[in-house]
């Protein structure tokens, strides 16, 4: 689910369900605005939600800490990841698919 936060910052938050916990991922607005500089292209929804999957994804690498509920990217996190999916997307000729709903070593559903 990706929202405008509601808390007062200037972000896009994108909801997932970890372990049956929610947990949201903010990216800051001002990424939007750093991505249409660099390219004059936008960040859709899809976009958003693959930046804020690659990025959940490398927490759970990475061992994140499960009792807190959002993440706040920085604007070079963001700009970083939408560049690797965008370069997937690329290999593939499609937009990678978010692992909703699966099981396998990263349960997001």
């Amino acid at each position: 689910m990706v929202a405008i936060a509601t808390r007062h910052a200037d972000a896009v938050d994108v909801r997932f369900d970890v372990n049956g916990r929610p947990m949201w991922i903010a990216l800051p607005c001002t990424a939007w605005i750093e991505q249409k500089k660099r390219t004059g292209k936008v960040i859709t929804d899809q976009l958003a939600a693959q930046i804020a999957g690659r990025f959940l994804r490398q927490l759970i690498e990475e061992g994140y800490d499960a009792r807190r509920e959002i993440y706040t990217m920085t604007v070079a996190e963001v700009l970083e990841h939408l560049d690797a999916v965008v370069a997937e997307a690329r290999q593939q000729c499609a937009m990678p698919t978010l692992p909703v709903g699966t099981t396998g070593p990263y349960l997001v559903e």
